[in-house]
């Protein structure tokens, strides 16, 4: 039984799921994998330089994301699926930074097209004129 779940909204269950993963990241790539307009994959990645720093540096302002800023964070991505168009294969990319208390966000959509599903409606086509004009 297939459930149809708007994109948005796997977006935002996605997000959920990483919510205490992305507190107190300073920096980052969240990652989905799109595919049917189904979300497969998703993560995140960032730098262990970042870590590294967030330890280092505990005690003053600015140490990650708080939890208001990962609901944020969460809000902006599930609003920037208004932009994705028209492709149901692919892959979404939210690069987001903390800089002096500030949340940035940067997205990525990237379609995803397979040749060989060309090539067969192609090939499909063409059966098609050959069938009508032999008989």
């Amino acid at each position: 039984m297939e459930m149809d779940v708007p994109l948005a909204r796997q977006v935002d269950l996605a997000m959920q799921q990483m919510e205490e993963e992305l507190k107190g990241l300073s920096a980052g790539t969240i990652v989905l994998q799109v595919r049917n307009d189904t979300i497969g994959k998703f993560g995140i990645r960032h730098l262990p330089v970042d870590i590294a720093e967030k330890k280092a540096t505990a005690d003053s302002a600015g140490g990650g994301l708080t939890a208001d800023q990962v609901k944020t964070l969460r809000q902006m991505a599930v609003d920037a699926m208004a932009r994705k168009r028209s492709w149901t294969h692919g892959e979404i990319t939210y690069d987001f930074v903390l800089r002096q208390g500030k949340l940035y966000l940067s997205v990525t959509f990237e379609s995803n097209y397979n040749m060989a599903n060309v090539l067969f409606r192609l090939n499909a086509k063409r059966r098609d004129r050959r069938d009508i004009s032999n008989e």
